[in-house]
């Protein structure tokens, strides 16, 4: 671990600096930033037009992200005690190695690093590369520096100028989060002030400027009837009927849920938050708070707006866009272009910059690669850094065979990261329900330990969350079976690398020789 010379750092610096080798740099303004700025990326702009075909009709779609936004926020709540007993890096990794074992924290951190973080990365550095192609046609998935590569009959590898575009996009802000927490937040506080700026324009204009009185009268002259063509959810099932209607909106809560998801990353930073008992608490609050609210306001921008049969039929699902070219006829595709850029970049900064600190706490405790757990001059975990960008760009790069152009014949290709992601949401549910569960179990097993911020509403609200989650939960496993249980063999695959790490890795001990696991409970 690098150490420090006294001489060579300010006031403030030597005043924040840990025993650990972090600075605690980040006050209650950065600490939300990074909150609401991982949150907020493309899924909004996006996710409705599905929505709208699941639960086929207004009022449904507003309580699918009324479901996500309470779901949301009680686990925020919920997580504040966690935050607050254990204020040290690694986040939800340390909850779940505190409150179970070392195998159930393993488990989240190797699935962390192996699809949800990174894939999350990778699909968002894409969607970064693919609106920059509204304003350069160049940049596209489709135009090849390396035409795709079949390895097998549903598998491929690709370059294309969007994948280049989203590779690149990685390794800068990876080289520029090794920079120092300071670099790393202030590129987070710029991009996330403008996007929630930019977001918040799109609401205001939507609903002043965009109203008009055939969207008004479709979808709110006939509010909760489900109408028009619906999606299948599973089994057949679609919400014509009572129970279809049910399981579609568990279902959709895949989409919602993925676009509220990342709220929990500040906890990965902990280690570096100033007066973390109160702020990270309070930081999952506001961010959270703040995110679902702007949420809930944009779908009933688009309500204004779009009918909702226009929403379900959109190119490309940009619903955003739609909403911004009826403000701006002609102007709206490029609007929300540079609006989505700015979104994309700076959530994927507060991604790059929060996975790392779980990475580094694995490190610690001997169950990820030894240099992850070290700290470079500028007091960041560089090595761990470099090697989530690394995956996180190498998972751009493969390609999935979606199905064959009836007009041409030739492949059509997806993107195996979107597979993966949609494979691991029921199990980064189980996570979740795991983790607040923890709450009781710490309750029970640790009575005494210090908690400065006691979970809202406990022990309802955290109840409640775990109810409704599982009920979620087993909706997924029953009507979307496909897409669940290669999440659950996803985190399968870490059993066997957790008793290898054990008996070949080596924990990173302080100078003092303190073990990382007495650190994280002081």
């Amino acid at each position: 671990m690098s150490k420090v010379n006294p001489k060579t750092q300010s006031t403030n610096d030597t005043d924040n600096l840990e025993a650990s080798g972090f600075v605690r740099g980040l006050g209650l303004l950065d600490s939300t930033m990074i909150v609401a700025g991982s949150m907020i990326g493309s899924g909004i702009f996006i996710v409705s037009a599905d929505i709208a075909r699941q639960v086929g009709s207004p009022g449904w779609l507003l309580v699918v992200w009324l479901v996500t936004g309470l779901l949301t926020l009680m686990a925020a709540l919920s997580y504040g005690e966690l935050a607050a007993m254990m204020p040290k890096a690694g986040g939800q990794y340390v909850y779940l190695r505190e409150a179970f074992s070392p195998l159930w924290g393993f488990l989240y951190g190797w699935t962390l690093f192996l699809v949800i973080q990174t894939g999350t990365i990778a699909a968002v550095a894409v969607g970064f590369a693919k609106y920059i192609g509204v304003l350069v046609p160049p940049i596209s998935e489709s135009n090849y520096l390396i035409a795709p590569i079949r390895l097998t009959t549903n598998y491929a590898v690709s370059l294309s100028t969007a994948q280049l575009v989203g590779i690149l996009m990685i390794a800068l802000l990876t080289w520029m989060n090794t920079r120092g927490l300071k670099l790393g937040k202030l590129i987070q506080n710029v991009f996330t002030t403008a996007k929630t700026g930019a977001l918040a324009a799109l609401i205001v204009l939507g609903i002043v400027v965009g109203a008009n009185a055939v969207a008004m009268s479709a979808n709110f002259g006939d509010f909760w009837t489900v109408r028009g063509t619906l999606q299948d959810v599973g089994r057949g099932t679609t919400a014509i009927t009572a129970l279809g209607l049910f399981v579609a909106i568990c279902v959709a809560q895949t989409n919602s849920l993925f676009s509220a998801d990342a709220w929990n990353n500040i906890t990965f930073t902990a280690g570096e938050v100033k007066n973390p008992r109160r702020n990270i608490p309070l930081s999952l609050a506001l961010g959270t708070g703040v995110v679902i609210t702007l949420y809930l306001l944009a779908n009933v921008a688009y309500l204004v707006t779009l009918p909702l049969e226009t929403m379900k039929v959109v190119p490309n699902d940009r619903v955003a866009s739609a909403t911004a070219d009826v403000i701006f006829p002609g102007f709206g595709a490029t609007i929300m272009a540079i609006a989505i850029m700015v979104s994309t970049f700076g959530c994927n900064n507060g991604l790059i910059l929060s996975g790392a600190r779980a990475y580094y706490a694995m490190a610690r405790d001997g169950l990820f690669f030894q240099a992850s757990g070290r700290l470079n001059a500028k007091h960041v975990p560089a090595a761990g850094l470099i090697i989530q960008g690394i995956w996180a760009a190498l998972l751009v790069l493969p390609r999935t065979v979606t199905g064959t152009d009836p007009l041409t014949s030739a492949p059509i290709y997806g993107s195996l990261y979107n597979d993966l992601l949609t494979y691991v949401i029921s199990a980064a549910l189980i996570f979740y329900i795991m983790t607040i569960a923890g709450i009781f179990r710490l309750r029970q097993t640790r009575p005494d330990a210090e908690r400065p911020y006691r979970a809202f509403g406990y022990p309802v609200v955290p109840a409640l969350y775990i109810v409704c989650a599982a009920v979620i939960l087993v909706v997924l496993f029953a009507y979307q079976t496909a897409t669940t249980y290669p999440g659950l063999l996803i985190v399968l695959t870490g059993i066997p690398v957790y008793f290898l790490w054990r008996k070949i890795g080596v924990p990173v001990r302080d100078a003092e020789g303190e073990s990382p696991a007495a650190r994280d409970l002081d």
